[in-house]
């Protein structure tokens, strides 16, 4: 009777194969019909440059500049509240402390905080540290999944029954409901992949955050029996928290935000569909495809030091005959930067150094050779609009393996950062725009008279 069940439920059966060619044969259309009507694919032009769809005083990626009054690729650049990111992690870096709560107050309240607004600021999101009583219990350790995207979206969903205003869209309860998810997150993240873990039959242990530590110090922590982390790593690991917190109004999963607090439904509901908007590997997944590719070329090279092998394994993967036969190079170019990503510049610098602490040198060697090389390979198989480059996703694979977190946290470990922006967006578009929003699509079925059952 199981089987029989598991048949219907969870295997593709002939029927439902022919049924789906029947969806892909109605549902196709003709590529040309976009050109014809004007229609922006991916809500984008052929550049690359998106639809204009709002506006936002949060964030700003910069990728061109004006040259005699016309746009020319420049090398990119990151704004947060108009603040250059790479002047936000030279500040905390230099006054050695750790720079998430401060860009996240940054970014939630439009301002840099002084040191006491910092302080207390510190002193609010460890308080928030914490779940409701049994919530561990009653939630966490049920039916855990393992993809860890999909078991914190459950999570986040299941908080709203233990808020009695959970429908309450003020601007002062949805703030107090983005912190308190701010602060969850990490032990969210955390806890539910230990308890799939342990529902693998490994050892279960949950420690308690910290109040004294940082964010991404606690992650540390938290994720190790040993509850021991070096500077450098607890450093770096905070830099990715940073360089992910936000990306423009523009990207995926921080547009679904905006659609969906248009609607007026519950923070809850909203930050759970923009995390299903990160999971996909075009999106917050992208880290981890890097890192799958880098380990089937590891295992096809024969010496990570010969060009010619580098590069005739590029071009099976553009060719699809190699790795997940996608004819992609995971990592390489982005949506609006051509020249370079400047979230990819500040962590290169620092990848370096955390390669020669963990003795990773020959690895990092081998991601730069095709970081200098896959540009060149792309530009000859591919019709180019614009310059491919690195992105953030190119080194924080590798980053995340060298500081050895497990990869079903990669993309978790994006939306603990990026839940930041996320908030900050929900809570602009509550301010600002009280409108639904609801593109238009042009339909291309020709309406035709109903046949009745016994006639057709």
């Amino acid at each position: 009777m199981r089987k029989d069940i598991d048949n219907i439920f969870f295997e593709n059966s002939p029927r439902i194969q022919e049924l789906a060619r029947k969806c892909e044969e109605n549902n196709t259309i003709d590529k040309e019909l976009y050109t014809k009507y004007e229609v922006k694919r991916g809500l984008r032009d052929l550049n690359g440059k998106g639809v204009l769809a709002g506006l936002t005083n949060i964030s700003d990626v910069c990728a061109k500049k004006v040259v005699n009054g016309e746009e020319v690729p420049c090398a990119g650049s990151l704004y947060y509240r108009g603040y250059n990111i790479k002047d936000i992690v030279k500040g905390f870096l230099d006054a050695k402390h750790p720079g998430f709560e401060e860009t996240a107050y940054l970014l939630l309240f439009g301002e840099l905080p002084s040191a006491q607004e910092l302080k207390d600021f510190q002193v609010m999101l460890a308080e928030r540290r914490r779940l409701p009583p049994n919530f561990f219990r009653d939630v966490i350790m049920k039916a855990p999944s393992q993809d860890m995207m999909n078991n914190i979206s459950r999570c986040i969903l299941q908080l709203y029954s233990y808020d009695h205003k959970a429908d309450d869209t003020t601007i002062p309860n949805v703030l107090r409901q983005s912190l308190n998810l701010i602060s969850q997150f990490p032990m969210l993240m955390v806890y539910g992949y230990h308890a799939y873990n342990y529902r693998q039959g490994e050892d279960l242990f949950i420690y308690a955050p910290n109040p004294a530590l940082s964010a991404a110090e606690n992650i540390l922590m938290m994720l190790r029996e040993d509850r021991k982390y070096t500077k450098l790593e607890a450093r770096i690991l905070d830099m990715a928290l940073v360089l992910h917190m936000d990306h423009g109004g523009g990207n995926n999963s921080t547009f679904t935000t905006h659609v969906v607090t248009s609607s007026g439904t519950d923070t809850y509901s909203t930050i759970a569909a923009a995390m299903s908007s990160l999971k996909g590997p075009k999106h917050g997944g992208a880290n981890v495809k890097v890192t799958q590719m880098f380990e089937d070329m590891k295992n096809t090279l024969t010496d990570w030091t010969d060009e010619q092998q580098i590069r005739k394994y590029l071009e099976d993967l553009l060719d699809k005959k190699a790795f997940d036969r996608k004819g992609l190079i995971y990592g390489m170019g982005h949506a609006i930067y051509s020249v370079s990503d400047p979230r990819a510049d500040i962590f290169k610098r620092f990848v370096k150094q955390l390669a020669r602490e963990k003795g990773h040198q020959d690895e990092y060697a081998l991601y730069e050779k095709v970081e200098h090389m896959a540009p060149e390979i792309i530009g000859e198989k591919r019709r180019m609009y614009k310059g491919v480059n690195a992105n953030v996703d190119f080194y924080s694979g590798l980053v995340y393996s060298m500081l050895d977190l497990p990869p079903a946290l990669y993309t978790p470990i994006f939306a603990a950062a990026r839940i930041v922006g996320w908030s900050a967006h929900r809570l602009e578009e509550l301010t600002n725009v009280d409108k639904i929003i609801r593109p238009a699509y042009r339909p291309l079925a020709p309406y035709r008279s109903y046949v009745k059952l016994e006639d057709r």
